[in-house]
C-alpha cells in the first residue's frame, strides 16, 4: 500500500492508538502520522503509507484548524476537562469580555507548552515528568494564529465555542487555558474537533469501522489519497520516459532540456503515464534539476 487515509480520530484514543488499530487491520507496518491529537480530541489525522511516510516531513501546509469548546472558572493539570481539577471559582464574563480578550490572542502569539505534552525537555517528554508529579522550566514557543473567532458563548453557563486557524505546534489547550487567565477566572478546553491538518479536511476522513469494512471487502487501496494530494501547490515538470529514468537513478538533469514554469523553489515531479516520482530544486547557476525527494525509484 502507497497513498494516505484520513482518520477521523475518536475521542478516547491516542494518536499511536489509531496507528496501531490500522497496521492491524491492514496487516501493514510501514504507516507513519501527521499531526499527533490529544486523547480527548477527534477529527483529521492523516496516514502515510508505504512511501508516503517519506513525506510526513516535507509537508508544506502546515496549518491547522479546530472546534475548540471551553469553559470559564476553571483550571486543571493538563488545561482541559480530563485533568485534575485546581481551582474553581465563580465567573460572571460577558460575551463582550471574551470578545475582547480573544483580540489578544490573534496573530504571532507566545505559548508555554503544556506540561501534559510531547515536548522534550532533556530527553524526557514533559508528560511523563508531570505524571511523576514534578515540572521543569520550559520555554516559551512563538506560534501563528490566523484566525480566531467567537461562534458562541453562554453567559449563564459561562461556556463557548471558538474556530481557530493556527500554525503547527499551537496548543489550544494552552489557547483556552491563557484566555482564561486573561479574564481572571482560568478556562479549560472541554471539547476539541480538528477540522483540517494542511490540505486535509473532515469530509476527507474515514472512521476505523469504515476501513474495517473497506478492507474486508478489498476496496481500500480505492480510497487512498494520491501521494502528490499535499503538493497540489506546487507547479510540476513532466519527464519523458529516458528523462524519468535519469531521474529516478539520482541523475541530476539539463533544465535547458526540462519544460518548466517559472522559477520556484520546489517542483512535483512526473514520469510517463503521470506518474508521481517525487521533488525537486531547481539550480539555476548549474542550470541542473536537483532531487529533493525521490518516491519512486527504477
Amino acid at each position: 500500500m502507497d497513498g494516505i487515509i484520513c482518520i477521523n480520530k475518536p475521542s478516547g484514543w491516542t494518536s499511536f492508538d489509531v496507528v496501531a488499530k490500522i497496521r492491524g487491520i491492514t496487516r501493514t507496518r510501514k504507516i507513519g502520522h501527521a499531526g499527533t491529537l490529544d486523547p480527548m480530541a477527534t477529527g483529521v489525522l492523516p496516514l502515510f503509507f508505504g512511501t508516503a511516510t517519506k513525506l510526513c516531513d516535507i509537508l508544506p501546509n502546515s496549518e491547522k484548524g479546530y472546534l475548540a469548546d471551553f469553559q470559564l472558572g476553571c483550571t486543571t493539570d493538563t488545561l482541559d476537562i480530563t485533568g485534575t481539577v485546581l481551582t474553581e471559582q465563580e465567573s460572571h464574563v460577558s460575551k463582550d469580555q471574551v470578545e475582547a480578550a480573544l483580540e489578544n490572542f490573534r496573530g504571532v502569539i507566545s505559548q508555554l507548552p503544556p506540561m501534559y505534552s510531547a515536548v522534550q525537555v532533556n530527553g524526557r517528554r514533559l508528560y511523563d515528568i508531570a505524571r511523576a508529579g514534578q515540572t521543569v522550566e520550559r520555554a516559551p514557543r512563538q506560534v501563528e494564529i490566523k484566525k480566531l473567532d467567537l461562534l458562541s458563548f453562554d453567559e449563564l453557563a459561562q461556556t463557548g465555542q471558538f474556530r481557530v486557524l493556527c500554525s503547527k505546534g499551537t496548543y489550544i489547550r494552552s489557547l483556552c487555558s491563557d484566555l482564561g487567565e486573561a479574564l481572571g477566572c482560568g478556562a479549560v478546553l472541554t471539547a476539541l474537533v480538528r477540522e483540517c491538518a494542511g490540505d486535509f479536511m473532515l469530509e476527507d476522513c474515514l472512521t476505523l469501522e469504515d476501513v474495517q469494512t473497506l478492507m474486508a471487502q478489498g476496496d481500500l487501496e480505492d480510497k487512498m489519497l494520491p501521494l502528490d494530494r499535499v503538493f497540489q501547490g506546487l507547479k510540476a515538470i513532466h519527464l519523458n520516459e529516458i528523462q524519468a529514468k535519469k531521474f529516478q537513478n539520482g541523475v541530476k538533469l539539463d533544465l535547458n532540456r526540462v519544460h518548466y514554469r517559472g522559477q520556484d523553489e520546489s517542483y512535483r515531479v512526473y514520469g510517463p503515464g503521470d506518474t508521481f516520482l517525487g521533488l525537486a530544486k531547481l539550480d539555476l547557476e548549474k542550470m541542473e534539476l536537483v532531487i529533493e525527494k525521490m518516491l519512486k525509484r527504477n
